[in-house]
């Protein structure tokens, strides 16, 4: 029997301020997912917000036939908008500086496995191997903002738009003078600033055994991004062999990489939301030579056994759990 499972990436734990500093909230569906905006502002502050969701998502949806990446993939060529091609080209960074494990290349493996889809299905060898020719960001030529996909390829940019998206709406409230606001797009946790009250923000890491309980919590009182992305978020099972969204770009199955989830800490939303996958992807060992070689980003691991490990920056926010650091 298959079965499909989609839940939060992160259980967000937040202390209540005062009844003065309450925030204005507001809960929606966007990128296929509940996003809440929780904003220490006014309902035009939130209102901004989800405008700003809605404008991207339209834009960047791989299923809407109006958004531009569909677009794209359809005629294999297009004039992108700012945002769009901004993405994009930070996407094809990101899998340049992952040797490929995060890529936005990958859809033709996602719609080969029906994860767009309702119904997923196990491919054939020789269907994987048909499609592997078409992945690899060399598929993807820049031309000024025209963008060409070379040899019937595709771009999916769902691993990094949620990040992106959080990033862009954290951007505007600072423009409309909002010193406060806490996001969750759907699992992409993205705060701004402190919260009024001075208490810390408490965000849990889903548990990949029972993803409805966290199993350690992070706090910190700043701006700061949070991405997980773990193998129980999303899949289907068959013949009793479980088959998770995360796909490895060089072999065209899921990662099998003996992690459950990583969260990744970052400054900027789309570097936590790529770094997310792209780390899940590579395995701890190639992940921690990553992250000694990086300065952007700080990482929790979770292993297919239930430990956590976490990087020397993580591990200074990370409480309720015991816990590995892995040093410099």
């Amino acid at each position: 029997m298959k079965k499909l499972l989609a839940v939060s990436l992160l259980i967000a734990l937040l202390l209540c301020g005062c009844a003065s500093n309450a925030p204005v909230e507001r809960e929606i569906f966007a990128m296929d997912t509940v996003m809440t905006v929780r904003v220490w502002g006014d309902d035009s502050d939130v209102a901004a917000a989800v405008s700003e969701i809605n404008r991207l998502d339209a834009l960047l949806s791989v299923i809407y036939e109006n958004s531009e990446v569909y677009a794209l993939n359809r005629d294999g060529e297009a004039e992108l908008s700012f945002d769009v091609f901004d993405l994009l080209v930070e996407a094809i960074e990101v899998s340049r500086r992952t040797d490929g494990a995060f890529d936005p290349t990958v859809y033709p493996f996602v719609e080969l496995w029906g994860f767009t889809k309702d119904t997923q299905a196990l491919p054939s060898q020789r269907e994987i191997d048909a499609v592997l020719p078409l992945i690899g960001f060399e598929q993807v030529e820049c031309d000024g903002d025209t963008v060409t996909l070379v040899n019937g390829g595709k771009i999916d940019l769902g691993g990094i738009a949620k990040g992106y998206t959080a990033q862009k709406v954290v951007e505007l409230l600072q423009e409309r003078g909002v010193e406060t606001a806490f996001l969750n797009l759907g699992g992409n946790v993205q705060t701004l600033g402190s919260k009024p009250d001075g208490e810390a923000w408490v965000v849990g890491i889903a548990d990949p055994e029972n993803p409805s309980q966290a199993i350690a919590c992070l706090r910190f009182t700043d701006s700061l991004a949070l991405v997980t992305s773990g193998g129980y978020q999303r899949y289907f099972e068959e013949n009793g062999v479980r088959f998770h969204h995360i796909l490895d770009p060089k072999t065209g199955c899921p990662a099998d990489s003996g992690l459950a989830s990583v969260t990744v800490l970052a400054q900027d939303g789309a570097i936590a939301d790529g770094l997310s996958t792209a780390l899940f992807v590579m395995g701890i060992e190639n992940a921690t030579t990553l992250w000694r070689k990086s300065d952007d980003f700080e990482a929790v691991f979770i292993t297919q056994d239930g430990a956590i490990f976490a990087t020397e920056g993580a591990a200074s926010l990370l409480t309720d759990c015991e816990f590995t650091v892995i040093e410099r």
